[in-house]
């Protein structure tokens, strides 16, 4: 069978991180497949060799907004009612009432949820917004690019990209195969299937299972387990510096050893800066006891808020901020992308430090890439600020797909001093069950992501 040309929509920065950062567009090229990437982000992408289209035009329909809200909490309504599980109500986000326009917005996503919440309405509510793309200039401007490049297959790289809708509807209608990747391990439950095409790829058995059960109107033959190129960049051991060339890149004391604080944004994680402390305070504990530790810190690469000064301040001697490697393109606040230096900064990171420390991201693979162990804060702070266990986002379904809960050491207090020296006396303990998770929510071997993604292009 030839090879195709493929056509890849990129609409953000994750988009970019797994597909222009990796090895994807190499072993394409390598392998006889043309690639072309339909540009949306304002990162140029011919700076890396690659040929590519700018997305003219990108605009959504005025309604599509309304429609997107309405459809996310109708379906996240069927959700609810099929599985009797409160947990996709949280999944929600608030309506937004600031100014006249997203008033109106507000009002009329709420009268579409009241006249169609139901599976049937759901139906609807995907077909119409479909419909609304297809008649915007937008669409028209994707068509003639389509018939202008023929790609053979229209890769679609975000599928909760709303800009993606129109050229994917574009294809379909001039009928190129479309194929949607589902770039992340929580995406499915929280209701993100924005873009309908015609195949899917993801990440595992369990990611298809769960595709196939929230969204009955998919057919199995049309979904395939490729695994995610997201943590290709832990395979390249290259790009891995030495533990001495690590250190002094980054001004770090050859004889300690370091943990890792991986920020979250303030929405997941509002009360991080309080984590910080707590973990900077515990290692310090650490260092009066004769233990020669520090705290790398690796803030959330969207966060710019100045909520971690002061503890940056008080922990000047105990913590070391390493700045993720994003950067601003196109002179836009909006538009801070990742670069291909950050995929292997994190990696070195993983590789060099004794283990990472945040509230409940996917950072535990990719330690667990480098045998390292994570630690999940789970504890939050009251009013009055009194220390108390458990934390919301762990009742979201993402986690169930753990084998054990000893994937993690879970911190439960602010008094984490025996959990930290856990992490650097018994690692391995706690990384043999987080490679075990790993292995459930992602396909291995793991570095060959991209070469699975390639071969499931040809098939139909």
């Amino acid at each position: 069978m030839s090879k195709p040309h493929v056509l890849v929509i990129v609409t953000d920065g994750v988009s970019l991180r797994n597909f222009a950062y990796t090895s994807f567009y190499k072993k394409a090229i390598q392998a006889g497949y043309k690639v072309t990437f339909w540009n949306g982000t304002s990162f140029d992408l011919s700076n890396l060799g690659y040929d590519s289209i700018p997305l003219k035009s990108a605009k959504i329909h005025p309604l599509t907004s309304v429609f997107k809200n309405a459809r996310k909490h109708v379906e996240l309504n069927c959700f609810t009612k099929r599985k009797q599980d409160n947990v996709y109500q949280s999944y929600k986000f608030p309506w937004n009432f600031n100014g006249i326009k997203n008033k109106i917005r507000t009002a009329i996503s709420k009268t579409i949820i009241l006249v169609s919440n139901s599976e049937k309405g759901l139906l609807w509510l995907r077909k119409k917004t479909n419909t609304l793309e297809s008649r915007t200039d937008y669409y028209k401007m994707c068509v003639d690019t389509l018939k202008e490049v023929k790609p053979d297959v229209v890769y679609n790289t975000s599928q909760r990209s709303v800009l993606a809708i129109a050229p994917v509807e574009a294809a379909k209608a001039l009928g190129i195969n479309t194929v949607g990747f589902i770039f992340s391990w929580d995406n499915v439950p929280k209701s993100t299937l924005e873009v309908v095409t015609d195949m899917y790829h993801v990440w595992s058995e369990h990611m298809k299972l769960e595709l196939l059960d929230y969204h009955p109107f998919i057919k199995e033959e049309k979904v395939k387990v490729t695994g995610t190129p997201q943590f290709e960049p832990h395979f390249n051991k290259h790009e891995i510096l030495t533990r001495t060339d690590f250190y002094e890149t980054y001004q770090l004391k050859q004889d300690y050893n370091y943990f890792c604080f991986s920020g979250d944004d303030i929405t997941t994680s509002p009360q991080d800066d309080l984590y910080l402390r707590d973990v900077a305070q515990a290692i310090k504990e650490l260092r009066d006891k004769g233990h020669k530790v520090g705290l790398i810190f690796r803030r959330c690469p969207v966060d710019f808020s100045d909520r971690y000064n002061k503890v940056l301040r008080d922990f000047s001697d105990i913590i070391t901020p390493i700045e993720p490697l994003w950067e601003e393109f196109g002179g836009q606040w909006n538009q801070i992308f990742p670069t291909a230096k950050d995929g292997i900064l994190l990696a070195n990171l993983a590789e060099h430090c004794i283990g990472v420390i945040n509230l409940g991201s996917s950072m535990v693979f990719d330690f667990a890439s480098h045998n390292k162990p994570c630690a999940y804060v789970n504890y939050h702070y009251d009013s009055n600020l009194n220390s108390c266990k458990g934390v919301h986002v762990y009742k979201y379904v993402h986690f169930r797909s753990q084998p054990s809960k000893e994937a993690v050491i879970w911190l439960n207090s602010p008094n984490m001093e025996l959990d930290l020296l856990k992490m650097i006396s018994e690692p391995n303990e706690t990384t043999v069950h987080a490679k075990a998770w790993f292995q459930h929510i992602n396909t291995s071997p793991f570095e060959m992501s991209s070469d699975r993604i390639l071969k499931a292009l040809l098939e139909k």
